[in-house]
């Protein structure tokens, strides 16, 4: 078969090897240009940690699956209905948000669960009040005690949401109270061993994640938000505001001073560590001075009482044998 034969019609052989030439030449043309063209590593290296610090925050603001997490089935059926009510919006949801995060739920998931609840809750407790004390009538009371009960279940029931919250976030303050002098010994060695913020912060967090997860948890994620949002202060101010502790804020304080007049990390953070460390020995030794006048009223209603029967209770058992002998 001809090879010529396969040529568009009015393209002859000289106009093919002119356009395969200039084909060429510029193939080679591009190969040299690529070769001497002098590449900038920083560029692809910014991409790199762009798209690390983009993975870094997905994981840390994604919703999480724990022992005891919601079934995705049970969370969209209350986004359902949330959403419907119309219920997602306005100051209490910013003020519900707030609490859930200071709790350490920051999902979404997490706030759709507690609104839900905020509404199911008190209207199951009231309808199986009034089936109990109206349909069954379990309890012979008069109808003013009936209502006066049924009504205080409702509004008892709808508390419950906000002191589990309260609690939960009770709790998570002594933990992070007590993690929070070591996780200050970890960033003074980070600093002194030249490590930056961001960096000492993301070290910590997997160091003492084991130990202290909600700690860590919340070193991860200012690590995070150190390196994608445009203010850095922004960040330090968040990790305040999800932990609502004194000594997380005179840290926050700390590292915003640093920041600001370049003072050397290390030396500041040692002295707030040793500060800290002495604060949490004061505190146990505050309790321990105040055990003796605790277990006064322990002592007195239950201790005491076995004492004189266990002295006492032989010598009235013969005086009561000795009067019956004389009678």
């Amino acid at each position: 078969m001809n090879p010529l034969a396969l040529l568009p019609p009015g393209v002859g052989a000289e106009d093919a090897i002119i356009l395969f030439a200039a084909l060429s030449a510029f193939l080679v043309v591009l190969a040299v240009w690529r070769t001497l063209l002098a590449r900038d590593p920083m560029t692809s290296r910014l991409k790199q940690i762009e798209r690390r610090r983009l993975g870094l925050r997905d994981e840390m603001l994604s919703t999480r699956r724990r022992a005891g997490d919601l079934n995705p089935a049970h969370v969209d059926f209350m986004r359902q209905v949330v959403d419907r009510l119309n219920l997602m919006r306005g100051n209490v949801t910013e003020k519900a948000t707030l609490r859930l995060e200071q709790a350490g739920f920051r999902s979404r998931d997490a706030l759709v669960a507690y609104v839900f609840m905020k509404l199911v809750m008190p209207l199951v407790a009231g309808a199986g009040a009034v089936l109990l004390l109206y349909g069954l009538n379990i309890y012979d009371l008069t109808p003013l005690m009936r209502l006066a009960i049924a009504l205080g279940v409702v509004v008892l029931v709808s508390y419950a949401p906000d002191i589990y919250l309260r609690n939960t976030t009770a709790k998570r303050k002594v933990k992070l109270q007590r993690a929070l002098p070591d996780g200050l010994d970890l960033l003074v060695i980070c600093a002194e061993a030249g490590l930056s913020l961001d960096a000492a912060l993301q070290r910590v967090s997997r160091e003492i994640g084991n130990a202290y997860p909600d700690l860590a948890d919340e070193v991860a994620l200012t690590s995070v938000e150190l390196g994608f949002l445009p203010d850095r202060s922004k960040a330090l101010e968040n990790l305040t505001r999800r932990t609502d502790l004194a000594s997380i804020r005179g840290l926050v304080n700390t590292l915003m001073q640093t920041e600001k007049y370049g003072t050397p990390l290390a030396n500041s953070l040692r002295v707030l560590a040793a500060e800290y460390r002495n604060e949490r020995m004061m505190k146990a030794e505050e309790k321990a001075a105040k055990l003796p006048a605790t277990m006064t009223i322990p002592m007195v209603l239950f201790i005491l009482p076995a004492l004189f029967v266990v002295i006492l209770g032989p010598a009235i058992i013969r005086m009561i044998d000795s009067f019956a002998a004389m009678k």
